[in-house]
């Protein structure tokens, strides 16, 4: 009788024949700048998005999933370093990563815990794509650009592996209408004309709310190149967001040809699949475009979990989850690799097979914000299950307070109110408490915008 074959991976054990049944098979699919609505299967009637549909009916879609931070870089970082962004110096764009990091990102972890890991698409931590062949863990398989990219990772998913894998397949859009709303050509995706009458209507929330965040407008000011919208008409904004939802449709059939070959191998069965998207955008929602704000609209991530065997399936979990930080706690988790010194962040494997709407999970979730390419303004959102606070560090009504069982737009801000003086504290201890956490560098402490 032949000795049983061990293989040793990240100090532990895994005897060969039960390697796939313990290590699940990863794949990681991210969209960039995609509001959480902005799904067919969140109810959105105003597009229609089969393959997420797909993958949300195979899993756990979560409605109350947060960025880390809302602008690319920042949030991608915290995804593969597991770290927040302002505590490594990460909360811009093309911010190089920090050497202490470089070698234990999430992609390095699973590649010393024995897992093949591959990469296809928008990097941004901080270049655009991988900046080699094989970089930060990952085999390069395709660079910054949707064109090819379904097709670069189908073929690595066809390849022979013996191993686990770790796939990540990141598309830029529904990134363009960055592109659309300065007139110019949308790089990934061809737009169709269209007539008015064929547009959305506009949100219930398209007007700005009375005690929203003066500061906004005053961020809004500072670069029409970034918010180019800020004249736009009421039929401007109905164009605009007919632009992104065709967007995040063209996106969304990219996607299935993923989730094509998934259904072909029957990858459902051994693998864990993972749906998000970077950050939102405004959405026409308080007539804003873009990203940073802490609007809802661009914070709220899409997020689907999709368990090996697709245990739980069509599960709406209403948990509050970190998309950024605790992304590498969990994969770590799933691949029995040991989370690095300083991580942070939640696993939410545990939550995810338990597949209980009940169950408590994170008490609240922090997503920081700072206007790098405008004014320089800094903030900080705090949700709690049933409230969200927000604190800007400069203007008046700098603080918010709104409930979101019931004001899911943000257009009453309670925190002008004296009977939520209370709450509004309670929250306030709550992004203290984060802070003292997660410290930031430099001479200044955030603490101090706090009002007391």
């Amino acid at each position: 009788m032949k000795p049983l074959k061990i293989a040793w991976v990240a100090g532990l054990m895994f005897p060969a024949s039960l390697w796939a049944q313990q290590r699940p098979n990863i794949i990681y699919i991210m969209t960039d700048q995609q509001t959480a609505t902005a799904m067919s299967c969140a109810g959105n009637v105003d597009l229609h998005t089969p393959n997420m549909d797909r993958l949300a009916a195979h899993g756990l879609r979560f409605t109350n999933a947060y960025c880390s931070l809302p602008l690319s870089g920042p949030s991608r970082a915290s995804m593969f370093t597991g770290h927040t962004p302002a505590e490594i110096g990460m909360a811009e764009n093309e911010t190089p990563m920090p050497d202490s990091l470089r070698s234990r990102t999430l992609g390095t972890l699973l590649k010393q815990a024995g897992y093949e890991t591959a990469y296809a698409g928008k990097w941004h931590v901080n270049t655009n794509s991988l900046p080699a062949a094989h970089a930060f863990g990952f085999e390069n398989l395709h660079g910054h650009n949707d064109n090819g990219l379904a097709e670069s990772a189908v073929s690595f998913l066809q390849r022979k592996h013996t191993r686990p894998f770790f796939l990540v397949a990141s598309f830029d859009n529904p990134h363009n209408i960055c592109e659309y709303a300065r007139c110019q050509n949308t790089p990934f995706a061809n737009l169709e004309e269209f007539q008015l009458d064929d547009c959305p209507n506009l949100p219930a929330n398209f007007p700005i709310a009375p005690y929203d965040a003066d500061v906004l407008s005053y961020e809004r000011e500072q670069s029409y190149r970034l918010y180019p919208t800020r004249h736009y008409t009421p039929d401007d904004w109905r164009c605009y967001l007919n632009a992104y939802y065709r967007l995040i449709e063209h996106v969304d059939v990219e996607i299935g040809k993923i989730v094509d070959e998934i259904e072909r191998q029957n990858l459902w069965k051994n693998t864990l699949i993972i749906f998000t998207s970077d950050h939102g955008d405004g959405a026409s929602a308080h007539q804003w475009n873009q990203k940073t704000a802490l609007y809802e609209e661009v914070v709220n991530v899409p997020f689907i979990v999709c368990l090996p065997g697709t245990k739980h399936a069509g599960t709406v979990m209403p948990q509050l989850i970190n998309n950024g930080v605790d992304l590498m706690p969990s994969l770590c988790d799933w691949s029995g690799t040991k989370l690095p010194d300083g991580a942070q962040g939640v696993s939410f494997r545990a939550l995810t097979e338990s597949g209980d709407t009940a169950l408590s999970h994170r008490s609240y979730v922090v997503t920081e914000t700072l206007f790098a390419q405008t004014g320089g303004t800094c903030g900080w959102m705090v949700r709690t299950p049933r409230y969200k606070y927000v604190l800007y560090e400069a203007g008046k009504n700098r603080e918010l307070l709104y409930d979101m069982t019931c004001d899911r737009g943000e257009m009453r801000n309670l925190a002008v109110e004296r009977r939520y003086t209370e709450l509004l504290k309670q929250h306030r201890v709550l992004l203290l408490e984060w802070m003292k956490q997660h410290p930031t560098p430099g001479p200044y402490s955030p603490m101090r915008f706090i009002p007391r």
